[in-house]
């Protein structure tokens, strides 16, 4: 990622978030027709956004506790606290006595909640109930699309695909001045001038909507975009790329295959349909996108490219 998508620092926080399933997807996707039960303890997913109260510091601590195999430490460090999240990961910490129970019971009391289907799902996995696990991670990403929680259930859900959603990487430059704020700050700021009703401010909005996997919001800013500015290729291409759903790719694709037809000299049409196509594991085709879109010397979407494309050769040599 280039310095100019870096500037939503963001991000940062987002990863803290999306950590914790990778052990859960390993040992869902390697246990293809056996029969055994992972093990361990179920990995604590949060979703916390920019938050940086007490309670999300705790919770951050929490998460970090588990991913270092010390559950019980991360349930004494949720103590004092009784949000979702936080009942989640005492329960976990406690695994297996009497935690999935207490999960189902959280879900009868929040059946709308995606932080406690999703966790219900890991823990009926971990109990050996896969069927109940998928019903579970099915429910998440409808009832709370907006979440990590549906992200990362769709990630278990869809193991053919790359982790997580592809992200809109915009080809001109944002305000430096929004590098130096914090992460709240920058997302408040972002969100100000995406209500002035500029196209341009609504895809940067947008764009940190998506780092904190806020999908379904950063899909409605990437649409009001497209509508602000029907002839600009960046806002339709980010709308395309927004309605990427790995349970029908065919959204985002039926948008961006006409739009390289009507713009076949847009880096961001080219870089980001081969994006696309990485994401569902169309290398030699994505290969091709983005070598068009590396050809394309004065957009700054040309040297991602050439990035991504060293990275898919990196990948291809013999180790």
């Amino acid at each position: 990622m280039s310095r100019r998508a870096r500037f939503i620092v963001v991000a940062a926080v987002a990863l803290a978030a999306a950590v914790g399933v990778g052990i859960g997807a390993a040992l869902v996707g390697g246990s293809d027709g056996g029969s055994d039960r992972p093990s361990g303890v179920p990995p604590f997913v949060l979703d916390l956004g920019v938050r940086q109260d007490p309670e999300a510091q705790a919770l951050r601590r929490a998460g970090l506790l588990f991913r270092a195999g010390h559950e019980a430490e991360g349930g004494r460090a949720l103590a004092g606290y009784d949000s979702l999240q936080a009942r989640i990961g005492k329960s976990l910490a406690r695994w297996p006595d009497g935690s999935l129970a207490e999960l189902e019971q959280l879900t009868r009391e929040h059946p709308e909640s995606g932080a406690v289907l999703f966790h219900l799902g890991l823990a009926r996995f971990w109990s050996g109930d896969r069927e109940g696990a998928v019903a579970a991670w099915r429910e998440a990403r409808a009832k709370d699309s907006d979440t990590v929680y549906a992200v990362r259930a769709d990630d278990l859900l869809y193991r053919q695909f790359a982790p997580g959603l592809p992200t809109f990487i915009p080809g001109f430059r944002a305000d430096p001045k929004l590098a130096r704020l914090a992460p709240a700050r920058q997302l408040a700021a972002l969100e100000r001038a995406a209500r002035r009703g500029d196209a341009h401010a609504k895809l940067l909005y947008g764009l940190a909507l998506q780092r904190i996997e806020r999908p379904a919001s950063a899909r409605r800013e990437y649409a009001a975009a497209a509508r602000l500015a029907p002839r600009d290729p960046e806002a339709l291409v980010a709308d395309a790329v927004g309605r990427f759903d790995k349970a029908n790719p065919s959204a985002a694709f039926s948008r961006l295959g006409p739009l390289a037809r009507r713009y076949p000299g847009s880096a961001s049409v080219r870089f980001h349909l081969g994006l696309l196509l990485l994401w569902i594991g169309q290398t030699e085709q994505a290969r091709r996108q983005l070598t068009l879109a590396s050809d394309m010397k004065r957009s700054e979407l040309a040297g991602e490219a050439r990035r991504l494309l060293t990275r898919l050769e990196d990948v291809r040599k013999p180790q």
